[in-house]
């Protein structure tokens, strides 16, 4: 008797933590199926003191960034209204006079999804259009968590065709053209396109932008900067060039016909603001398709095909006569140290700086449209920084009412924070 009671004892003991386990798995799994988009694994400290830009309204104060979450997220299902919110995108237009002339933005990414979110959410407003070319190579979480957050606004879109984009590639050029392609047939009425990459960062506000494209010598011209291509890099033309495995570009030992249509080439940079009669002409004139067909066994072709282009007279918003003119991007060059600039405070990447803080004052005087190159995990002090001044300015131009969740940080009093802690 002892023993069947003992062992009906065991049994409802066993059972009850069984049921225990069970309860904790479901309410486990049930509170998993809220939104999740946002861990707290970048943490809510106030702004290095190196930041410089952010006015304060007394010594008592600093700021304090209110956008210091991570921007991973797993679920299936998203509250897009949440997550515009959470992640301070600005989802009204900021005055008329930048509704009266909306942009187009071709984004050329593979990898740091943060950085992605940030630059995004910098440009964004809701009459604009943004074009996001995501790398065939990139993992498929990555381009899952790119389509989910496109997904929650109706003028973001990935293009419809993706490469697998090699550097120095003609790969690169045609995410831009493939792009350009979807663009051309949205129904937004953009007035000009802007291309970027993952490592952009804005200087400009969206309303310094349209300002700036619309100066008398901007106003109805494209902005290639470049010049007649000098004989140290005729070789990336010359010579035939390969892509491999959409990894990198290798030479070949057979020279090149010459440019069709007895074209000059041109050496530029890889950054352009377009006019959309000049996206037109790309995609449909004779002379820029066959340009295009012959730079496919070119080196980094993105560097002369635009600006050769925008040297043809026939072609729309050309500017013959142009040169280096057109401040797209803020970016130091080693070989340019003691000249254009007093060095990199970061590192050199393929001979370009990833900036850290110290850099900042160098990339705000010069007030470039954008600075390129920042990585968030190597100097994040550089993006906070920058990201902070620059929504500052942009609320501080907004004709409407600013709202609480377009600010990405406040100030607050250093005496209550220290008597809080």
């Amino acid at each position: 008797m002892l023993q069947l009671e003992s062992a009906k004892f065991s049994f409802l003991f066993c059972l009850g933590i069984c049921i225990l386990i069970c309860s904790v798995i479901y309410f486990n799994a049930k509170n998993s199926e809220a939104p999740r988009a946002l861990n707290r694994s970048i943490s809510c400290q106030s702004l290095p003191a190196t930041c410089q830009g952010l006015p304060s309204s007394s010594p008592s104060t600093r700021w304090e960034r209110t956008a210091c979450r991570d921007f991973s997220y797993s679920e299936d299902a998203l509250n897009c209204s949440w997550m515009q919110t959470e992640l301070h995108f600005i989802m009204e237009p900021l005055s008329q006079e930048e509704e009266d002339y909306p942009l187009a933005f071709i984004i050329t990414i593979h990898k740091e999804f943060e950085m992605f979110v940030r630059l995004l959410r910098a440009i964004y407003v809701p009459q604009n259009i943004y074009c996001i070319h995501v790398d065939a190579k990139a993992p498929k979480d990555y381009k899952d968590s790119v389509r989910k957050l496109a997904g929650c606004f109706p003028n973001v879109f990935l293009a419809s065709i993706s490469e697998k984009v090699a550097y120095a590639g003609f790969s690169r050029l045609k995410a831009d053209i493939n792009c350009m392609q979807d663009l051309a047939r949205s129904p937004v009425k953009w007035r000009k396109v802007i291309n970027l990459c993952g490592q952009d960062f804005p200087i400009m506000s969206n309303l310094e932008l349209i300002r700036y494209m619309q100066e008398a010598e901007w106003r109805d011209r494209n902005m290639t900067p470049g010049i007649k291509q000098p004989k140290s890099m005729q070789h990336r033309t010359q010579i035939q060039h390969v892509e491999i495995n959409g990894v990198y570009v290798a030479p070949r030992k057979r020279r090149k016909n010459l440019p069709p249509h007895n074209l000059q080439i041109y050496f530029g940079t890889a950054y352009y603001a377009l006019t959309r009669a000049f996206v037109d002409y790309v995609l449909n004139s004779s002379v820029a398709k066959d340009l295009l067909e012959w730079s496919k066994d070119t080196y980094s072709p993105d560097e002369h095909y635009w600006v050769t282009l925008n040297h043809v007279i026939d072609a729309p918003g050309s500017n013959i006569e142009g040169e280096w003119e057109g401040n797209i991007r803020a970016i130091k060059w080693k070989d340019q140290e003691g000249t254009a600039h007093q060095g990199c405070k970061g590192h050199y990447v393929r001979d370009i700086c990833i900036y850290a803080v110290e850099d900042l004052p160098w990339i705000i005087e010069k007030n470039s449209m954008f600075a390129n190159k920042f990585e968030s995990t190597s100097f994040p002090e550089a993006l906070d920084c920058l990201e902070q001044l620059h929504r500052y300015k942009v609320l501080q131009q907004a004709m409407v009412p600013i709202k609480p969740s377009w600010q990405l940080a406040t100030e607050v009093n250093i005496s209550s924070v220290t008597v809080a802690g």
